[in-house]
């Protein structure tokens, strides 16, 4: 039995959203069991240390930060089915940052983390909980299986990013 299924089972649609909003919160900027968030991660990197590869051809925190907003972007779109508007960067996926390494550069792409994390949390709490187990509008996977996803994107990233800030320091 598919996941989301065994948790539409043992939750009603109430304790689902509270369950999803609370997963989402809390790999993003919440309170969570399993060390620093996505967010927290990201705190007080300045422009050097993002823009740092441990090799070249290697992401760095500056690459993984854009490719989190990304990502937040695209399931904001499944989960509304919006067909307009692009990702303000040209490409997909990943991004080769950064193209100058200056602050007012990295501060504009952590702002766009956090307006893509923003607007797809309200698409969330928007979300009509009937609506949880169906399919995503422009996707294949159910709503809760996105969102739930998405959690899970930003706490391996976290992860990944912590490991660079380690390397870094030798």
């Amino acid at each position: 039995m598919a996941y989301s299924n065994i948790l539409m089972k043992k939750l009603n649609n109430k304790q689902t959203a509270s369950f999803l909003l609370e997963l989402f919160d809390a790999s993003y900027s919440g309170k969570a069991w399993h060390g620093p968030t996505l967010h927290g991660s990201l705190r007080g990197i300045g422009k050097e240390e993002a823009a740092w590869r441990p090799a070249p051809e290697r992401h760095n925190i500056w690459e993984i930060a854009v490719h989190c907003a990304y990502w937040k972007f695209i399931a904001r779109k499944r989960l509304l089915g919006d067909k307009r508007g692009s990702f303000p960067l040209k490409g997909s996926n990943w991004f080769r940052k950064p193209t100058v390494v200056t602050d007012e550069a990295w501060e504009e792409d952590l702002l766009l983390l956090h307006t893509s994390h923003k607007a797809l949390r309200e698409a969330v709490v928007e979300l009509n909980p009937a609506e949880f187990d169906s399919r995503t509008k422009g996707g294949k996977e159910s709503n809760v299986i996105l969102i739930s996803g998405i959690a899970s994107h930003d706490v391996y990233h976290a992860g990944q990013i912590q490991l660079l800030k380690r390397l870094q320091q030798g």
